[in-house]
């Protein structure tokens, strides 16, 4: 039962994936790198076509159930949680700009498959897929008719678009899951067959030690701010707070750790109407943690890589990537799934790089999940001072029980 269960785990056989990748890359003949090619091609392809249709169905309905309960405490929740997240990506492109020159020097990853030896790693034939929509039609599509149905009573068309997020949650599970440790095998066979494959272990072995210590002190640093605003130890809280992070590193789930990060914040001594309001909100939208390793690893792929991105281009990433995180507590490895539109169109992505990032970021999931439940004590901590004095006849904060969204699968 064990084996089973544990070969049911997505990280282990992603792991098994790129062990098996690596190692058959010194030895594989020709023909099962094209193959591979060839399945990488079309995986990619159906991606392609996918993403946008994940990105309306999971996004809308999200904006939709958070508006619902609008009111003082979720605008005042939301606001803080996404100002947290946005200045996490910052600092992470800040931190990309100053280390990555030296800290990666040297190194590099060539992805043009000329430079293969006899174009040993050529698809035999690609399909191409077009997408329905673009990426940006389909965000800009989501957030208008989310937003359009909490201003309008539209009990109909909110749910036919929970049934499409159903149905597209379906998909990812029963289709592009189990074939993608499948589709990081073949990132791997060809990162090992072109020769490029030293240089990102070396290079991504790095940035995992970089977004551990980034993801660290940044909540030292969220705790420090909310010791100040409320008078209380910092120190102390985020100690209180240290078995959520451990659950969260074990689970990689947001809502597996809920009934955890609201005990420890109850400890904190928070208002138990305040913690179940906020630890819940904050599971769905603060990715503070996610947001830090998505730049991080972004942005040593497009140094090693040779890229040119501009500041204003990856303000304009972080900022869509902060809205459609909402959609990743429904999504398996969540941020980076709903991310790689962005990064395909918005930061120039090919389909080997996207596969080197979901690789990347689900090998490591775990650490933005633990940053990001860790985190949601903090801004619990805040709205519990501002809210104190400020209940309704019920003690709750105004609006926190339609506001509070239900619990999903997981989150990055």
């Amino acid at each position: 039962m064990k084996l089973k269960t544990l070969s049911q785990n997505l990280l282990f056989r992603i792991a098994v994936a790129i062990v098996l990748g690596i190692g058959l890359s010194f030895i594989a003949p020709e023909w099962l790198g094209r193959v591979f090619a060839t399945f990488n091609g079309l995986f990619g392809n159906f991606l392609n076509f996918f993403i946008p249709v994940l990105i309306f169905a999971l996004i809308a309905p999200a904006i939709a159930a958070l508006g619902r309960g609008a009111g003082k405490w979720l605008g005042v929740t939301a606001g803080i949680a996404w100002g947290s997240t946005i200045i996490a990506g910052l600092l992470a492109y800040g931190v990309s700009l100053l280390v990555y020159p030296w800290m990666l020097a040297g190194q590099t990853i060539d992805t043009n498959v000329s430079d293969i030896d006899a174009g040993a790693l050529e698809p035999y034939f690609e399909v191409e897929m077009p997408a329905p929509i673009e990426v940006m039609t389909a965000l800009l599509l989501s957030f208008c008719i989310g937003v359009a149905m909490t201003q309008v009573k539209s009990d109909n068309l909110y749910n036919v678009t929970k049934e499409l997020e159903n149905v597209v949650i379906k998909v990812i599970w029963g289709f592009v899951i189990p074939l993608l440790p499948f589709y990081i095998f073949g990132m791997f066979l060809d990162l090992g067959m072109n020769g490029n494959l030293v240089d990102v272990l070396v290079a991504f072995g790095k940035v995992l030690l970089l977004s551990v210590a980034m993801t660290l002190v940044y909540l030292v640093i969220q705790y420090l701010i909310a010791g100040a605003i409320t008078g209380r130890n910092p120190f102390k809280a985020l100690k209180n707070m240290l078995p959520a992070y451990a659950t969260a590193l074990g689970t990689s789930s947001s809502a597996a750790t809920i009934p955890v990060t609201l005990e420890n914040a109850l400890k904190n001594n928070i208002s138990k109407p305040v913690a179940s309001f906020v630890v819940p909100l904050c599971a769905t939208i603060h990715i503070a943690g996610s947001m830090i390793k998505l730049m991080l690893y972004a942005f040593a792929i497009i140094y090693l890589t040779g890229m040119d991105v501009s500041f204003g281009a990856a303000m304009g990433f972080m900022v869509l990537l902060s809205i459609t995180m909402i959609a990743a507590p429904g999504v398996p490895g969540g941020a980076v799934m709903v991310a790689v539109g962005l990064l395909s169109q918005n930061m120039g992505f090919d389909d080997n790089l996207v596969a080197l990032m979901i690789a990347a970021y689900i090998a490591v999931d775990s650490v933005g999940t633990a940053a990001n439940v860790t985190g949601d004590g903090a801004i619990a901590m805040i709205v519990d001072k501002f809210a104190r004095g400020k209940v309704n006849a019920e003690g709750e904060p105004a609006n926190t029980e339609a506001a509070r969204p239900v619990a999903q699968d997981e989150r990055p």
